[in-house]
């Protein structure tokens, strides 16, 4: 094995609550038990990185220096629960505005490289998100898929594909996953 697993979260709607280009740290809201499954995944084993698509950058509705001072936020809330986030990497890219990338969900840019500044193995990791841009990269990198029903989720629900696992939230993301075994049962 060339390293340890993750689990590749999405930020918005699936760790807090979707607000539509959030850009006020004030208005951060973890979903409920978003910190306590994430606590459990990192106690099992998973390296604990966020991957999220933040087009309101290249729209304009906020600064980088607004998503920093956002995300700080989650960081200070989830750290209050007991959990510490291995990595966190976000594309601020929109085609419509600043053209094609390969950062942007779903393209692998940047779980890739989270495998090489975190040493993980893609193959044993997993994407858990609400929208199936989300979760597209595990089929792509040899991984598993969880899509939430929070945020965008239960609209993207039938657009998934039949090996695509569909539960309501994070905590019962974090039970299906450690259903299976933690980390080291690889």
């Amino acid at each position: 094995m060339s390293g340890r697993p993750a689990v590749f979260v999405d930020r918005d709607g699936t760790l807090i609550v979707e607000k539509h280009y959030l850009s006020d740290p004030a208005e951060v809201e973890l979903i409920a038990g978003a910190g306590e499954a994430l606590r459990r995944l990192a106690e099992a084993g998973y390296a604990l990185v966020v991957i999220t698509n933040q087009s309101g950058i290249a729209r304009g509705r906020f600064t980088a220096a607004d998503y920093e001072r956002v995300q700080q936020r989650v960081r200070e809330l989830l750290a209050a629960q007991g959990v510490r986030l291995d990595g966190v990497y976000y594309c601020p890219h929109h085609p419509d505005f600043t053209g094609p990338c390969d950062c942007r969900k779903p393209g692998l840019e940047l779980y890739q490289r989270a495998a090489r500044d975190l040493g993980l193995d893609l193959d044993r990791s997993i994407c858990v998100g609400d929208r199936i841009a989300d979760v597209e990269p595990a089929r792509r990198f040899r991984g598993r898929a969880v899509l939430v029903r929070t945020g965008y989720g239960a609209g993207e629900a039938a657009r998934g594909w039949p090996q695509l696992e569909i539960v309501a939230d994070m905590r019962a993301a974090a039970d299906l996953i450690l259903g299976r075994g933690g980390a080291g049962d690889g």
